[in-house]
């Protein structure tokens, strides 16, 4: 076991603060990571919140982890000692489903164990990426690549591959239109990885504030949802809209702007249910769907992806004593658009 520094929250809608944790001792195939840098996600907000459903705590979050091989157990090949490596929201699955054999482990039949707020093989809790190191099985490891800064990529490890996996499910490329509902830290992503696989990119976002960094980013409209005509416009045009918005709307007038058998793909995840009225799919088979991160050989995929296009995600750089003004700037939609904790500063 080794004692690390680390943030987390003691109990539910509890301030982060400074801790210690124990982390397991390298194991055969396992992996130790000097963790460089942390990237802030609101799933970190619902989870300390409690906001999808009872949590366990202390909580340390963090799915989004960038940093450098320290030491390797004696089983492990992919990686060696000073590797530039990266974890997501999951560290283990059952690997034994049809869905783990197929490189789907975000889908595991028995559930995949995630990175933290869950319980690992071993019975215990596992702690996220707020802290100076993680123990974590190779096969759950990812490898940067050079061409990627650890700072930009760390929020690709959920925002990039959130959005990466359903634009490459759902075929968008080439002769292809596509929405992107929202434009934060996933949103923003969406558009950069949409544009790199040469679709025309619309951002849908309450107001025109965001429009020049959204064209900067690759969208080739903006439009404003607060403003009637957007949707009178835009009837009836687009074969994608990803919706990367975690609160509930009325889908209804987003639906009437797909195409004939058009998907409205849902990645954020309100705490409140949603309303679908059925009588806005009928129309043109239109479809309400949705994507949950993506398996580690489509992770790596994305990583690669990105660093062959120069695809980093916009960040701000915190301090750890600066994470709990983070989260309340999040909520307030105040940040362009991912923090990411210089872990160095635990």
């Amino acid at each position: 076991m080794t004692t690390v520094a680390a943030y987390a929250a003691p109990a539910a809608k509890a301030p982060l603060e400074r801790t210690t944790i124990e982390r397991r001792a390298v194991g055969e195939f396992d992996v130790l990571i000097d963790v460089k840098f942390a990237g802030i996600c609101h799933s970190d907000i619902h989870q300390a919140t409690e906001g999808w459903g009872t949590a366990i705590f202390p909580m340390v979050p963090g799915h989004e982890i960038a940093g450098v091989v320290s030491e390797v157990g004696p089983g492990v090949t992919k990686y060696a000692v000073g590797d530039r490596v990266g974890v997501g929201c999951m560290v283990d699955s059952c690997r034994e489903c049809d869905n783990c054999k197929a490189g789907l482990q975000q889908y595991c039949v028995k559930g995949p164990t995630w990175t933290y707020n869950g319980i690992g093989k071993d019975g215990e809790p596992t702690y996220g990426g707020y802290s100076e190191k993680i123990v974590v099985d190779e096969g759950y490891v990812v490898r940067i690549p050079d061409g990627l800064a650890l700072d930009v990529a760390a929020p690709l490890l959920c925002a990039g591959i959130t959005t990466y996996s359903p634009l490459k499910y759902w075929n968008v490329g080439p002769g292809k239109k596509v929405a992107v509902v929202g434009f934060g830290g996933l949103g923003h992503m969406g558009v950069k990885i949409a544009h790199a696989l040469g679709a025309e990119v619309t951002v849908l976002s309450q107001s025109l504030r965001k429009q020049d960094d959204g064209r900067r980013l690759g969208a080739d409209q903006y439009h404003a949802t607060s403003d009637p005509e957007t949707f009178e416009k835009l009837k009836g045009t687009f074969d994608v809209i990803l919706n990367t918005v975690s609160a509930p709307f009325d889908f209804a007038p987003f639906l009437a702007l797909l195409r004939t058998g058009g998907a409205m793909v849902n990645v954020g995840l309100p705490e409140e249910p949603v309303e679908i009225t059925l009588s806005s799919l009928f129309g043109n088979r239109r479809s309400v769907t949705s994507s949950n991160i993506g398996g580690i050989p489509e992770t790596q995929e994305m990583l690669d992806f990105c660093a062959e296009h120069g695809l980093g995600a916009e960040i701000e750089l915190i301090r750890a004593d600066e994470i709990n003004e983070a989260y309340a700037r999040v909520l307030a939609s105040d940040v362009r658009y991912r923090f990411v904790i210089d872990t160095t500063t635990i």
